[in-house]
Parts: structure tokens; sequence; C-alpha cells
């Protein structure tokens, strides 16, 4: 087995030129020893050059020169076959956060990040934490619609925890709690992710009421406890006058507790909670919403779809973003049967 070369040759004589003002000169300089030792499968080295020069690159304001190493690096981690792991992803979340949020530079690198964690983590949707630490850095410079794809493909509990915080200071500048909560609740349940779905759910509920206390439903002020619990702390529901919001909790609880087609009460209970919100018109009457809900209706209770339902952009869109069948494709039937105690089914994270 051949030894890796030191990178310090090559740093030597690149990293001078950026601080004394000549970042030209030291891009085609780490892209040359770079391709260099990619040629001769010195891996290792390339990457330790990439990565060093195009840190240095985007803290000299580089962006593009810096971003098109990094892009160099990723395609250096597909040469070697590179899997993710703290250090490969550490490399990537370090460029990307030195990137900054001018122009298209950080976009062109997240999304080649994403799909080499993809095709190399066990992930077909991107890797997990990837997701997460893009989601919180694009939450944090306050862009909302870029943060809410990641956040959602993480699956993690801090993800859908973020996901609330989010969320909550959005509704602020316009829509309705409950259009939020549906936001967040039923990509989670379409991926099979109930922890993540209530930790989300119960999170925002905590901060939408808190910052508007007038939302608490006058008939019921105090939670309603549902169910007996036996581990961790009381499963509670809060009523408010958002119907939509009331009906996101009740869907999560309903799903939590499905068995498939075993447990009856629960189907039945499915029927009669979707049937009862949907009859009073509104958000969740939409034929997108309706469509959804017959998707998770097959997927916890294992209730045959209506026949001849049409195709829609929400669902296709929620299908393609969790690695589902394209659009018009006939994807098999899923039935999940979630564990009755899902606060301590890990898999579900």
């Amino acid at each position: 087995m051949t030894t890796q070369p030191s990178s310090s040759r090559a740093l030597n004589a690149i990293l001078p030129l950026i601080s004394s003002g000549q970042p030209y000169e030291a891009h085609q300089k780490a892209r040359t020893f770079a391709a260099r030792y990619a040629k001769s499968h010195q891996y290792d080295t390339a990457i330790d050059v990439l990565f060093q020069s195009a840190r240095e690159l985007l803290k000299a304001g580089q962006q593009g020169s810096g971003t098109d190493l990094a892009s160099f690096l990723l395609d250096v981690y597909e040469s070697k076959g590179e899997s993710v792991n703290d250090e490969s992803r550490g490399r990537l979340t370090q460029l990307i956060a030195l990137t900054g949020s001018s122009g298209s530079w950080r976009k062109t690198l997240i999304d080649k990040a994403i799909a080499w964690s993809a095709k190399h983590g066990p992930c077909p949707s991107g890797d997990p934490d990837l997701h997460h630490y893009v989601g919180e850095l694009l939450y944090k410079e306050g862009a909302f619609e870029q943060a809410e794809p990641h956040l959602l493909q993480a699956g993690k509990r801090d993800s859908a925890h973020v996901l609330a915080d989010m969320f909550a200071e959005w509704s602020s500048q316009g829509g309705t709690p409950g259009a939020f909560a549906l936001r967040g609740v039923l990509p989670y349940l379409q991926n099979g992710n109930i922890l993540a779905a209530r930790t989300f759910l119960n999170h925002f509920v905590s901060q939408i009421t808190s910052k508007h206390a007038d939302l608490v439903s006058p008939i019921q002020s105090a939670p309603i406890p549902v169910g007996t619990p036996q581990n961790g702390p009381a499963d509670e529901v809060v009523f408010t006058k958002d119907p939509v919001l009331n009906f996101a909790q009740l869907a999560v609880r309903t799903c939590q507790r499905a068995q498939g087609d075993k447990n009856k009460a629960m189907r039945e209970a499915w029927v009669r909670l979707c049937g009862t919100y949907q009859s009073k018109g509104g958000l969740l009457a939409k034929p997108e919403i309706r469509r959804v809900l017959s998707e998770l209706g097959e997927l916890y209770f294992a209730i045959p779809p209506p026949r001849a339902q049409q195709a829609n952009p929400f669902g296709d869109m929620l299908s393609a973003m969790f690695g589902g069948a394209a659009p018009g494709a006939a994807a098999p039937r899923r039935v999940l049967t979630p564990s009755p105690n899902t606060s301590s089914a890990p898999g579900l994270d």
C-alpha cells in the first residue's frame, strides 16, 4: 500500500499566495496539486490540500475560488468513495458556513454536498446531520423558506424543535397557526417519523400559545390529558380556537396508536376524525390535503385509498422530497405499524 504524501509541500506553496493578495494564483496551484494527487490515488492528500485552500480563500472573501475548490473536494470524495462521517461532514459544514449568504455560491455547495451524502450515506434524501446543520444555519439567517425542507428531511428531534421555533416566528408575519402546524406534521407523518411530528407539534403549540394566550379556547383552557402515561411526561392536547391546529394534535396521537388493520377502533377513529374536520370546509377540505390524509390512512391504518384519485402537486412534492415514487408512478403499498410506546422507539428518529 502506497504511503500518502504530506500536504505540507503543496500548502506551503499555496497559502502564502492567499495572504499576500494573490488568490487567483493560489486557486490555480491548489487545483494543480490536488489533480496530481487525485490522479495518483493519493486522495487524502488531495482532500487536505483542497479543504485548507478553500477555507483560506473563503476567509479572504474569495467566494468563487473557494466554492470551486470545495466542489473539487466533493469530486475527490466521489473518486475515493468517501463515506459520510464526522470528519468528512465537518469539512463541508465549515466551508458552507464560510461561503456566506450572498449570491448562489452557498446553494451550489449545499446541493452538491447533500447529493454526495445521499449517495454515500444511509439516507437516500441526504445525511440528517448535514440537513440539520444547513437548516439551522439558514433559519438563523432568516431564510425560512430555504431552511424548511432541510429541517423536514433531517427528521431529527433537534430539527423538529428548530422547525417549531421557526414556524412560530414565521407565523407572526402572517398565516394561521394551523396551516403552519400541517406544514410540519404532514411531511413527518408521511415519512413515518411520529417522534419528529410529536416533538415539532408539542413545541410549536407551546410556543404559539405562550405568544398568543387568547388562542387557547375558553371552553377548555386546561390541557386535555390523552391516555395514561407509563414512562415520561403526560401526553396532553391543548384545545385552541384554531380547528386545524386541534386536528393536527389529534391526528398525530391517532397515528401514534395505529396498528395497521389490526386496531379497528383506531381505524374508525381516524375516519371519524378526518370526516368531522373536513366536513367543516376550510384548509382540511382542500383536495391536496385530502389526498395526503388519504395516504396517511393507507400508511398507518391500511385503509385503501379512494378509487381514481387525481394527481396533485402537493402530495407529489412531499413524496419526491422523501424519496418516494415519481408523479404518476405506481408506488408499492406501504403500511406502518408504530410501536405502542412511540416515545421510546429510536427507529423513528
